[in-house]
């Protein structure tokens, strides 16, 4: 049969637009799609311990601003308030960690240290004497969490005290250790007598102490305050501490090591005598075994950094951290620093601030894979507060000291998604989606030990809203009340009834089912 040229062209139109009404139809399909969340209470993991974040550097001086402007600062960090209109007034920490200053800001430019915002005062005088009206910036904040209820607290160092280190800077020189031997004694009364001066000042009682940060990094280039450390270093430092903790009738715990890279957990990372941490701490045939010190937290804390991208990599190195942990029953872990740094494949670049939702996207997803992959039971931000044009903070300030303004971030809203909700001594539960591409959207369920109530936490970074049909084994869903982070949200409440719910596109969602 010959067809003309004109009906060729008819009978071609048609079939596009029989295509493009399938392909409608199949994107109505795919935007009304109904997704299952299976929910088995009965199947828990961790028991969860804090969400928290530090106090380095910017609250030295935004603690000496106005009391209003302040006040509204640690609303946001602390407060489990609630507004008339049912959004929370803030994202509840339950962990505040406190920075111990070295003395870098009271020796200035002679300090080395270039930027201003990054030194750190000391208690501690060139004569032996204690000043506990210094560090009154930070001061003002610890009291404002106790104000708020925040349940613990923890005291870290970066570097011992400059009158105790080896270059009497704050900052090592070539990546060699900087703590005199010599002085090691003087370190850890120097550390106990802050504990001390703290809780007479403030009432507050370090439930925590830290006293070596990111041992694996140099340290040498005046960024900043710190210290490098080996494992045996860190050993002879926590040893001395804990003798001297045990006889002082004080609560406080050691936590170790603090290290930069998940990796030197679980591997001797590039050779490095700092490296394979948990079992050269936590294995009893180490000769830098402290699991026998009573004073030392059974818990090995490492930061995030440089692990989190791409996909594969999150998981399996997260993976080979719990498969490490494992062998240690009573061994817990706590991830105790985070922002964004680097370029993160691509994926997400640390330069710049991102006061939106894109970028809380990314800090949800890393929350996720730290609690479900690596079991974390403790998960800190790394600066609450910043100044810089960079994805380090919560909250940013004014980028001079007396510039007293501030801009909150999606990036607190996603944290508080988890730490204004999951409340210590809550536990992970079984939650999982039925068909459903993990890497688009993410789920982890919690049952709070105290009011027996179960949450969801549900990140949909799709640019469409999902239908999520909750299941819960053995139990019947009445009511739910959801509280959702977007690029237009900030913890916005939204009731429902029953078992269906509207996750919105690119959004957090906290879910308290009852």
């Amino acid at each position: 049969m010959i067809i003309s040229k004109k009906s060729r062209h008819a009978l071609a139109f048609q079939r596009i637009l029989v295509s493009l009404f399938s392909l409608m139809l199949s994107h109505c399909f795919a935007q009304n799609k109904k997704i299952k969340v299976v929910i088995n209470t009965s199947q828990s993991y961790q028991k969860m311990d804090h969400f928290g974040a530090s106090d380095a550097w910017a609250c030295q001086f935004v603690g000496k601003w106005k009391h209003e402007t302040k006040s509204r600062i640690a609303d946001l960090l602390f407060s489990r308030d609630t507004l008339k209109n049912g959004q929370p007034k803030g994202i509840g920490l339950s962990l505040w960690r406190f920075n111990i200053g070295a003395g870098s800001a009271e020796q200035k430019d002679a300090s080395g240290i270039g930027e201003q915002w990054r030194r750190a005062e000391c208690f501690l005088d060139s004569s032996g004497n204690y000043d506990w009206n210094r560090q009154s910036g930070q001061m003002w904040f610890l009291e404002a969490a106790k104000q708020r209820n925040v349940p613990f607290y923890l005291g870290f160092t970066n570097s011992p005290p400059v009158f105790f280190t080896k270059n009497n800077k704050a900052f090592a020189y070539n990546g060699i250790p900087n703590l005199d031997e010599s002085k090691n004694n003087k370190f850890t009364d120097f550390l106990i007598k802050v504990i001390f001066g703290i809780k007479q000042k403030t009432g507050i009682e370090f439930d925590y102490i830290s006293p070596v940060n990111e041992p694996q990094w140099k340290w040498s280039e005046g960024g900043q305050e710190g210290s490098p450390f080996n494992n045996q270093d860190i050993y002879r430092i926590t040893q001395n501490l804990s003798e001297v903790l045990m006889k002082s009738n004080l609560r406080t715990k050691i936590c170790v090591p603090e290290a930069g890279q998940i990796d030197y957990l679980y591997q001797n990372l590039n050779q490095s005598k700092c490296g394979n941490q948990i079992e050269d701490f936590f294995n009893n045939s180490s000769p830098h075994f402290l699991g026998n010190m009573s004073s030392v937290l059974p818990v090995i804390c490492g930061h995030s950094y440089f692990t989190t991208s791409p996909l594969d990599t999150i998981v399996l190195k997260r993976k080979a951290l719990t498969s490490k942990i494992k062998a240690f029953p009573t061994l817990k872990y706590w991830m105790s620093e985070y922002c964004i740094l680097g370029d993160n494949q691509g994926e997400m670049e640390g330069k710049k601030r991102d006061l939106g939702i894109k970028a809380a996207l990314y800090l949800a997803k890393v929350i996720h894979h730290d609690l479900t992959v690596a079991n974390a039971t403790s998960w800190s931000w790394w600066t609450a507060l910043s100044k810089y044009d960079y994805k380090d903070g919560l909250i940013y300030v004014g980028d001079s000291v007396r510039t007293e303004r501030f801009y909150a971030s999606k990036m607190l809203w996603a944290l508080g998604n988890y730490s204004r909700f999951i409340r210590p001594e809550a536990v992970r539960i079984k939650a999982d989606f039925i068909a459903k591409n993990e890497e688009d959207c993410l789920v982890s369920g919690y049952k709070d030990s105290y009011t027996n109530k179960t949450t969801l936490v549900i990140i949909n970074s799709e640019k469409k809203v999902l239908t999520l049909i909750l299941k819960m084994i053995n139990e019947k869903i009445i009511h739910t009340k959801t509280y959702i982070t977007s690029e237009n949200k900030e913890l916005n409440v939204m009731q429902n009834k029953g078992r269906k719910l509207q996750i919105p596109p690119m959004s957090i969602c906290t879910v308290l089912i009852n």
